[in-house]
């Protein structure tokens, strides 16, 4: 039974988001082993506090990824 586990950054994405996230992998681990597998994926939405992230030896926050999003 397959386990997914998506880290993000706290606040960067909504409830609606992180839902549409679920279902998009929950379908690609069906596409690639079958629809018998469907009842028994699971896919785990982790976030992370703001700021205890790190890229590059620097911390990443919400609103850098915000500001990264938005082509900044």
């Amino acid at each position: 039974m397959p386990l997914v586990t998506i880290k993000l950054i706290e606040g960067v994405y909504s409830q609606e988001q992180k839902q549409e996230m679920i279902r998009r992998m929950t379908d690609t681990m069906v596409d690639l082993e079958g629809e018998h597998m469907r009842p028994v994926t699971w896919v785990v939405v982790e976030e992370v506090k703001s700021g205890d992230w790190g890229v590059g030896g620097k911390a990443f926050s919400c609103a850098d990824v915000k500001a990264l999003a938005g082509g900044k």
